[in-house]
């Protein structure tokens, strides 16, 4: 039987990348006049690790999100806590896969009256979008398993792992919630790989 959970982005992996993407950033903003906008709660991991690669001038905002209705609709439970007006504007979340909710998020910022409104989205999940979005820093694309691990949860846990792992068997996790924990917590990040990790 095929191991239920495979590890697919190393913590090496993310860590090199995620220095990439702040490099990018930070050459398309040079003097550092940038607002940068994390959308919680997912992106935290992510978040923290890109702000650490960019201008120390950067403003550091947060956005939270409430997600209802079987449409996927979407309503604002935080709002950013400064004004938005003629400022650069830099959204960031762990993964972009319909494209509604960065949609939604992108007219957010348009509507405070941004200067300009660019994405760094980590994952991006191209096989699922619906809506078409702009995503100017992408970390990696990635295929339509459910992942875990930095920043991305089951019902809430699980964000703190330090690598992504894909979860092959998704009914297995639903009726055993706790499923995971001896991978994410037992014989270390080196359980589970498979040739489809990325190193």
């Amino acid at each position: 039987m095929p191991e239920p959970f495979v590890e697919v982005i190393s913590n090496k992996t993310l860590q090199r990348r995620v220095s990439e993407m702040g490099e990018e950033v930070s050459a398309d903003h040079p003097d550092g006049d940038l607002v940068v906008v994390g959308i919680l709660k997912g992106s935290l991991f992510f978040y923290k690790d890109l702000l650490g690669h960019m201008p120390y001038t950067c403003q550091a905002e947060f956005l939270s999100l409430t997600r209802f209705g079987n449409e996927g609709r979407v309503s604002v439970a935080m709002d950013v806590s400064i004004p938005l007006h003629d400022r650069n504007v830099l959204i960031v979340l762990e993964i972009v896969d319909t494209g509604l909710t960065l949609a939604t998020i992108q007219r957010l910022m348009e509507a405070h009256g941004a200067r300009s409104v660019r994405t760094a989205a980590l994952l991006d999940k191209t096989t699922r979008r619906i809506v078409d979005v702009t995503i100017d820093y992408r970390g990696f694309e990635v295929g339509d398993e459910y992942l875990l691990g930095y920043g991305l949860d089951w019902k809430g846990v699980y964000r703190n792992i330090r690598s992504i792992w894909a979860v092959m068997n998704l009914p297995h996790l639903a009726d055993n919630p706790r499923a995971f924990d001896t991978v994410a917590f037992g014989s270390g990040s080196g359980h589970g790989n498979s040739s489809t990790s990325v190193k």
